[in-house]
């Protein structure tokens, strides 16, 4: 029985035009997302044989796919929600996100000043991977990540709170090898409202699950 299952789109392919072309949105969602999916489930079965036969020869590279393919199932899922047609701008406190906006200017000095470190980290990504906004639980701080393919060079523990996929997959099609374009349009269809929420539920959370100092 499979144990993850690739998340229903929360508008239409079209929703995110001009940014994001809907031929994109369908090939991301329902292939490449799709295959991370289907690679989890399978490496948690690969697993489960070599358990039972007590097999450990590929236990590395078994290993190295399952936060591979999670790690990709697990950001895409965020990915598709922190998107919307209507979003863009900044979080302000008259739309009733005042939170996410306190904590970045704590964090980052402004807000054009995080949007420039989070430009630049996911841009300057070398080959495949993300630039993700995440707070970081024992410092009660935003940070920004820059993440190698799915699931490399984070802070053990910290929670994505916004993710640009940085993968060609992402953008080919549509911006060719302008990956800072890709990018720097990005920012026209965040949805603000989705990125206070996972705030405010990662401030709450703590570092309740950590072995805090």
């Amino acid at each position: 029985m499979a144990v993850y299952t690739l998340p229903e789109l929360p508008y239409d392919y079209a929703a995110l035009e001009p940014v994001i072309d809907p031929q994109i949105v369908e090939l991301h969602h329902d292939k490449h997302h799709a295959a991370y999916v289907k690679g989890a489930n399978d490496t948690l079965e690969q697993l489960a044989e070599a358990r039972d036969k007590e097999a450990w020869g590929s236990i590395n590279g078994l290993e190295k796919n399952l936060a591979f393919h999670l790690s990709g199932h697990i950001l895409h899922s965020i990915y598709w929600h922190n998107m919307t047609g209507d979003g863009g701008g900044e979080p302000l406190a008259a739309d009733g996100v005042g939170d996410l906006a306190d904590a970045i200017t704590e964090s980052f000095g402004s807000f054009a000043r995080f949007k420039a470190q989070l430009t630049k980290a996911a841009a300057t990504t070398q080959g495949s991977g993300w630039g993700v906004l995440a707070h970081e639980p024992l410092s009660g701080r935003l940070i920004v990540e820059q993440v190698y393919d799915h699931q490399g060079n984070v802070g053990q523990g910290s929670t994505p709170i916004l993710v640009f996929d940085a993968w060609e997959h992402a953008f080919y099609l549509q911006y060719k090898n302008q990956k800072v374009d890709f990018i720097e349009a990005m920012w026209a269809v965040v949805n603000w409202q989705d990125v206070a929420r996972r705030h405010a539920a990662a401030k709450e959370r703590g570092d309740r699950l950590l072995l805090a100092p």
